[in-house]
């Protein structure tokens, strides 16, 4: 909502002194989001005068149209209300103009010769297109009044030459650009916003609804209204006699300007106008294209309506219309029918076309908000109208808003309003809260004291009754009031957020991090230390991602759990696993330039088990049970939590060191030892097929639980076909594992490693196995064999050849050897390595290499 500060203070005896950025700071500290304040006309300096043309001549020879005028501008003397001042001689100003549309007579804007427009245009005399122009003719872009680059300003004729055109125009005010949220509908319109600027400086407000309203009788026009609940009032006034000539007054056009609105005709204007002065839309019907009766009732499938933006529109059974005899004429709340429109004189002049309306039906009615908004979204037609009943519209402002607008189309156009009103209003009730009066203060924690809440509860146009339990009538134009808090929150906003004391929560002791959030928390930092950057994606999936993974029909991570309502059809589900998320956002950033990357992500993924049932609707009117709640929960599919990693390009950057070390699939193995670490296990790796890794270079991380192997996750170099579907680089490698499982594996608790400060021994042993022993089997051999000396133990080479016969492999490991207490002798050394040996040939049939 724009609010024009001059317009503001027509409801709001302001002090004389105070600026937009004074009003936007008490408006601010009542609770609405004021985002801007604009200044209009921010560097105009005068003379800028009415002129009158004299004289046009057309230049020739030139690829655009240009004039060549003499302009009337008075004597073009005195100070101007910006500040500029001019001193001009009376004699007329020759001016070079490019716009077409004007004529000799017509009254024009002048800006002459020392004068400055805004954005830091001076304006002089000088020569263009062979003669020299004395000023410049203007635009309403010009000065800022609107976007419109149609032709320069013609004004009324009944303006006399020389007149300061910068105060006649109201180029210089200050404008508010307030957010208005949801439950404040009320602040769409400026006695909304004049209300809470009253309020904020304590001032009394004049009310522009307060308007004597004739009582409704007999000889109005016809209205029929068949539902009651979508439109619980309706107002309809006929004005006759207007003249089809007149045209809206500079003052109303400006104040439409200003507030982001585009002057149409003059009956529009005035209902637009008196929309955002007192927030009740409304609208206008030329009398002569009504047929019959007005009715209000449900639409019938299939009917169809052609609106003011020239739309057909196919209505839905759930459309609220406005009907007469020959059918729909208009979409409730939304938008008026194009049959029913006000014919604009000054279209048709000059085209033999119809004339202009003389007789008018003014509509205010109140519609249910969400009858509204249903029908707006439903035919993607959100206007002003729809935007300020959606948020709630004061339902008995509709008698003064249509009476107000009948009063300015009498004033401005010569109009009569006949005796004739029509009133429709279906019964109801004020809505009414019972509050306690310390209710306000148990919320905020502040002491007001019952004087002060009932004081502001007054201000916003309550009517409060009782001692300590209060009755507290909400007015009509707060809908969003509904219970005790609604109300306190009213108190507390009023008496400002910024006076609450600041205090911290006391949680109670003991109480911290579970484990499962503190392993959460050490895997991010270990995979950030470990040079990985956090991507936080969507947790929403589609089939073609799915099928990119060249996952089987069978696979489980295709048993998807879908939304209702998704965000995009093309991710209609939830995730079953992290990959496609991370391996997107890899896509993005070399699409981008950036080609080395190591992103990572912790997050659920969802598992549909296909024994869900069926998630019970839950009562609105109390607090569900506990078995209502585990009934929700148990309709919930299972959610692992997991946490992957994805690589591309080098994992180690080239220089003057030497080259850069592209990511392999041992990188993405290593992720995992990382994240089980930080659980408190270590990590059995085998060898594995699973999609959408390589076959040849896939790894599957295992951890043991309860003496079992388990799989936790896998690791490796992405399939080719996956990269290239999802047009990534080669060698792409990614890891999947799963936390839960891993917190079960490991010991929940890190310790740090002990460093000896005695000599490490290392031992190298290279074993012959048969091909299909996994080196997990020999490491684990080693280790059991080795003992306690046993420090670490690393695979650092594995070779085949024919030397070592078919179907046998050479696995060759450093063994370092130290203790935490002593040196350790040549024979312990020994001993151990032997164990070690010993070990490995009892449980994998390995014999030593060169024996």
């Amino acid at each position: 909502m724009r609010v024009p500060l001059s317009w503001l203070r027509e409801y709001v005896d302001l002090p004389a002194g105070e600026t937009g950025r004074d009003v936007q700071a008490k408006l601010v500290s009542a609770g609405l989001e004021v985002e801007t304040v604009e200044q209009l006309g921010a560097g105009l300096k005068g003379p800028l005068v009415v002129g009158q043309v004299l004289a046009i001549e057309e230049l020739e020879g030139f690829k655009k149209p240009i004039r060549y005028c003499q302009v009337d501008v008075g004597q073009a003397g005195g100070t101007s209300q910006a500040g500029g001042s001019g001193g001009g001689t009376g004699e007329p100003q020759n001016i070079v103009c490019g716009a077409t549309n004007f004529a000799v007579g017509d009254k024009v804007v002048v800006v002459l010769p020392g004068a400055e427009l805004p954005g830091g245009f001076a304006i002089s005399a000088r020569k263009t297109y062979g003669k020299t122009s004395e000023g410049m003719i203007c635009s309403a872009s010009e000065l800022g009044m609107s976007d419109d680059h149609d032709g320069i300003i013609v004004l009324p004729p009944e303006y006399e030459v020389g007149t300061d055109a910068i105060e006649l125009l109201e180029l210089v005010d200050e404008v508010l650009d307030i957010a208005v949220t949801p439950d404040r509908g009320y602040c769409l319109s400026m006695r909304g916003v004049a209300r809470e600027t009253a309020t904020a400086y304590e001032l009394p407000l004049r009310d522009p609804a307060l308007i004597d309203v004739p009582a409704p009788n007999s000889h109005g026009h016809p209205v029929k209204v068949t539902d009651p609940i979508g439109c619980d009032r309706f107002t309809a006034r006929t004005v006759t006699g207007l003249d089809p000539e007149a045209h809206s007054p500079i003052w109303l056009e400006r104040r439409l300007q200003k507030a982001g609105m585009r002057p149409v005709s003059l009956a529009v204007d005035i209902t637009n106008y008196v929309m955002l002065e007192i927030g009740q839309p409304l609208h206008a019907y030329d009398r002569t294209r009504i047929n019959g009766a007005i009715g209000v009732r449900r639409a019938e499938p299939g009917e169809k309506l052609t609106t003011l933006d020239g739309g057909q529109r196919v209505l839905d059974a759930e459309d609220l219309v406005i009907t007469d005899e020959s059918g729909p004429i208009g979409l409730a709340g939304v938008m008026g029918g194009a049959n029913t429109e006000i014919a604009d004189v000054t279209a048709d002049a000059g085209t033999g076309g119809a004339a202009g309306t003389t007789e008018v039906v003014i509509e205010a009615a109140h519609f249910a908000p969400v009858s509204v908004a249903r029908t707006a979204r439903r035919h993607k037609l959100s206007s002003e109208a729809s935007r300020r009943f959606e948020r709630g519209v004061d339902p008995e402002a509709t008698s003064a808003a249509a009476q107000r607008t009948v009063d300015l189309l009498v004033l401005l156009a010569g109009g009569s309003a006949e005796v004739g009103v029509t009133e429709i209003i279906a019964p109801s009730a004020p809505h009414t809260i019972t509050l306690p009066a310390d209710h306000p203060d148990k919320v905020a924690g502040v002491s007001y004291g019952r004087e002060t809440v009932v004081r502001r509860l007054q201000q916003i146009g309550c009517d409060v009754y009782g001692a300590d339990d209060l009755t507290v009538t909400v007015p009509s134009w707060r809908p969003d009031l509904t219970d005790p808090n609604d109300l306190a929150e009213e108190v507390i906003r009023l008496e400002g957020y910024e006076n609450l004391p600041s205090t911290l929560p006391q949680p109670p002791a003991g109480r911290g991090l579970t484990e499962r959030q503190r392993l959460h928390r050490r895997v991010g930092r270990a995979l950030a230390g470990a040079g990985y950057v956090e991507a936080l994606n969507y947790p929403f999936i589609g089939e073609e991602a799915l099928d990119q993974f060249g996952l089987a029909a069978d696979d489980p991570r295709r048993d998807l759990v879908r939304l209702v309502n998704p965000l995009s059809d093309a991710e209609p589900a939830l995730r079953t696993t992290l990959l496609p998320g991370l391996l997107g956002a890899l896509r993005r950033n070399a699409g981008r330039g950036e080609h080395d990357l190591a992103l990572f992500e912790t997050g659920l993924v969802f598992r549909a088990t296909g024994h869900e049932p069926a998630a019970a609707t839950l009562p609105v009117d109390r607090r569900p049970t506990d078995e209502e709640i585990a009934g929700l929960n148990a309709a919930l599919p299972h959610q692992p939590r997991r946490v992957a990693v994805v690589l591309a390009g080098d994992r180690e950057q080239s220089g003057w060191w030497g080259k850069g070390t592209p990511v392999s699939w041992a990188d993405a193995v290593e992720a995992g030892r990382i994240v089980a670490r930080e659980a408190g296990t270590e990590l059995i790796v085998r060898q594995d097929q699973q999609d959408p890794w390589h076959p040849g270079r896939c790894a599957a991380l295992l951890a043991v639980v309860d003496g079992e192997e388990i799989l936790v996750g896998n690791a490796g170099e992405l399939h080719p076909r996956v990269t290239k579907a999802l047009g990534l680089a080669e060698r792409t490698c990614a890891m999947e594992i799963e936390l839960d499982r891993l917190e079960q594996a490991g010991t929940g608790v890190v310790e740090a490693p002990h460093v000896s400060t005695f000599p490490v021994a290392t031992q190298d042993v290279a074993l012959i196995v048969d091909a299909s022993v996994a080196a997990a089997d020999v490491e684990t051999a080693l280790r059991e064999g080795a003992g306690e000396l046993l420090e670490s133990l690393r695979l650092f080479d594995v070779f085949t050849g024919e030397q070592l016969g078919e179907g046998r492999k050479s696995l060759a490991y450093a063994l370092r050897f130290r203790a935490p207490d002593r040196t350790l002798t040549a024979e312990e050394i020994a001993t151990s390595r032997d164990a070690a040996v010993a070990a490995a040939t009892n449980r994998t049939g390995a014999t030593l290499r060169g024996a």
